[in-house]
């Protein structure tokens, strides 16, 4: 295929599949309202009644674009016909052009460094296999604040430079100004250095990525050359509680068919995640700089999802950005709890809902206005879950409560008698969870047709573990629709999030966070369910399931959280997945090294800022890291606080500093090559406390 069939001639059938996507949304809502309204007493002539009409028929069409999506990724999936496929069209891999320089960036914020080696050990290893490693350079970008992670991550690198041989190759900067979170960091670079480079490959700390899928990357980008981004498919990896197996398992088997769906609809009007995707650093540097929002936070200020906005101001500049689907060897972790996963979800929340301020703004396209409200919606749709079980339950009280009224709209001929229709009620019901479930039915079908079943444990295990995360599923849902209403309500009334590190590896829930989080949630189910019940006994099995898992939530957060009760479905065969069953080589060299990192003594891990002063290796990287010439020139009288500071370690150790102290000492390398020349002067024995 030419390059011509990615520029103009993919719009047209981007807009007929889009117009197709909004009557397969548009009209079964219409009709599903329909149905409600004749469902409900008085037809939705009361004001409760046509708010449950109207909040059910917009949640409706909401579930149904995921059908949607899933179906047509499953045909296209099936078929394998799709003319607009930038992996097969760009053809086999083959040498990347010297002059086409791809910078590999791994932001971190302090992250533990052995989990974030070990991905890049891997990454590295795998792209030196291809022959290619020459046109890559790798950076670690940090944007960490605690002064002893910022020298353990100096340490790290260094190691890394030596046993990979990377000198020369990864590099290192730590910012003195976080100024826009992550999105500020991948700016600075671009600023600094992009100059230096055709493409940026933007990582997650937790990403890992293999060689070929790196060179497939920049063959793709140079083979498009309208193309400003290609955003892959991260398959999940590497975590251990039942919790993250279980999101791994459907990363694995549902995710394949509703990002090829995605692509489907989407076409060149691609999304941008925000990691493991290649970028043009010349259209990013003329695009992508990110205004700040007027406002004060959380609606105001920086912009935290910056991706979505990112990928928007590329396609208004002319590039496509394309969703690569179905290329293999691209990966990242999962946050290993429910509570872990919401506290990412409430950044992610903030973020989207910033994007209501940038709907109507200029030059955006039509599809991109699309994934702005899609992202607002990810959330909103669990306060309006909420809004209509509410709405529900007051209908069902009320209607328990106040006797019928025959005339509601005055004096007519007849009255109306309310009328409830239980078998409608029941279709609904049906085709509302036809719509929840037939995603995963057709994902499994398909794993079953293409004979992929043994990548899962074969078709029995497979089998099993839809259902099983089917339950948990719907266990999980209410309990996640409650935090994500919270997050949205907190957001709208002012309350902005902090920026905190990511928990990765094998963490687990206490009995005492699951009371602290869940607790509230369980009590108002609980008096939710028993006024129902006394009230409306009838309704009150339509509101079992919802009730009944909130009422679950805390045991089942801390039990999933557990990797004794994931490994242990492990081995019953529970939850198996390609990486596990089959795993890349580059996974496997990622296993290996974490395991070696894990199996090292905590005291040649992590040695923070006593390191920096005592060890005479340590101080001697740091101070080169800061430059000597470079070194910032301070007021007397600063400077004097300065030495005071170092006079009070000499007396009292490293551990007498607070994390501002300690990170002002390390700003000055004059100050910190003269403490160190000292301690070992008195005696270089260890002081109280260290």
């Amino acid at each position: 295929m030419s390059q011509a069939d990615f520029d103009q001639p993919h719009a047209f059938a981007a807009t007929w599949r889009r117009m197709l996507l909004l009557s397969l949304v548009l009209i079964p809502a219409t009709i599903a309202s329909q149905f409600m309204r004749e469902v409900l007493p008085y037809g939705g002539r009361t004001g409760l009644e046509l708010a449950i009409i109207i909040v059910f028929g917009v949640l409706f069409g909401w579930i149904s674009i995921g059908l949607w999506t899933s179906a047509i990724g499953f045909v296209s999936l099936l078929l394998q016909r799709d003319r607009y496929n930038l992996v097969r069209a760009s053809g086999a891999m083959r040498p990347i052009d010297a002059a086409a320089r791809t910078a590999i960036l791994l932001p971190v914020f302090a992250e533990d460094m052995g989990r974030v080696g070990a991905g890049l050990r891997a990454t590295y290893e795998s792209l030196a296999a291809t022959g290619e490693l020459d046109r890559f350079d790798f950076f670690i970008l940090s944007d960490t604040q605690d002064p002893g992670r910022w020298v353990d991550e100096e340490v790290a690198w260094a190691t890394l430079c030596r046993e990979l041989g990377a000198t020369g190759r990864l590099f290192y900067r730590n910012r003195q100004v976080n100024l826009k979170r992550k999105s500020g960091n991948v700016a600075d670079f671009v600023r600094r250095w992009g100059a230096h480079y055709r493409y940026m490959v933007v990582f997650d700390a937790d990403s890992v990525m293999s060689g070929e899928a790196l060179v497939k990357l920049v063959n793709m980008m140079e083979s498009s050359p309208r193309v400003g981004l290609i955003q892959t498919l991260p398959q999940p990896m590497g975590q251990h509680t039942l919790f993250a197996r279980m999101l791994q398992f459907t990363g694995h088997a549902y995710g394949p068919i509703f990002a090829a769906g995605l692509h489907f609809w989407q076409l060149g009007d691609g999304p941008f995640w925000g990691h493991n995707a290649i970028i043009r650093i010349e259209a990013f540097r003329q695009n992508c700089g990110l205004p700040r929002l007027p406002g004060r936070p959380p609606l105001g200020g920086d912009i935290l999802s910056h991706d979505f906005v990112e990928s928007a101001l590329l396609r208004g500049g002319g590039w496509t950005i394309w969703l690569a689907h179905d290329l293999p060897g691209s990966y990242e972790e999962l946050p290993p709890t429910l509570l872990d996963a919401m506290k990412r979800d409430r950044r992610w929340c903030q973020g989207n809902l910033q994007h209501l301020r940038l709907l109507f703004a200029e030059g955006l396209f039509p599809a991109h206005r699309a994934l702005f409200i899609n992202g607002i919606m990810s959330y909103v749709s669990a306060l309006l879950w909420l809004l209509f079980l509410l709405l529900s339950s007051g209908h069902a009280v009320w209607q328990a409560l106040k006797p019928p009224d025959y005339f509601p709209t005055g004096p007519a001929l007849f009255p109306q008698w309310p009328v409830w229709q239980p078998q409608w009620a029941l279709l609904l019901i049906v085709a509302t969870a036809v719509m929840l479930f037939a995603p995963k039915m057709l994902a499994v079908l398909l794993i079953v047709v293409q004979r992929r079943a043994g990548q899962f444990g074969g078709v029995l295990r497979l089998l099993l573990s839809a259902v099983t995360e089917t339950l948990m599923s719907a266990l999980l849902a209410p309990v996640q629709a409650v935090f994500h209403s919270k997050f949205v309500l907190f957001t709208l009334l002012g309350q902005q999030v902090g920026w905190g590190a990511q928990s990765r590896g094998d963490v687990s829930t206490s009995w005492a966070e699951a009371l602290r989080y869940h607790g509230l949630a369980t009590a108002v189910a609980a008096v939710w369910g028993l006024g129902v019940f006394w009230l409306n006994p009838a309704f009150f099995w339509w509101l079992t399931p919802v009730v009944a898992a909130l009422l679950l939530a805390i045991p089942v957060s801390v039990l999933s959280s557990r990797s004794s009760v994931g490994r242990s479905a492990r081995a019953r065969g529970l939850f198996l997945t390609p990486p596990e069953t089959a795993p890349a080589p580059v996974l496997q060299a990622f296993e290996r090294h974490l395991q070696a990192w894990e199996q090292q003594a905590p005291p040649s891990r992590q040695r923070g800022f006593a390191a920096a002063l005592e060890d005479p290796d340590v101080n001697a990287l740091h101070v080169a890291m800061q430059g000597l010439a470079r070194a910032e020139r301070l007021q007397p009288v600063i400077l004097a606080g300065r030495q005071a500071l170092a006079d009070k370690v000499l007396r009292e150790g490293p551990a007498a500093l607070a994390p501002r102290e300690q990170k002002l000492l390390l700003r000055q390398p004059h100050l910190l090559l003269e403490l160190h020349r000292r301690w070992w002067a008195q005696g270089a024995r260890p002081a109280a406390g260290r």
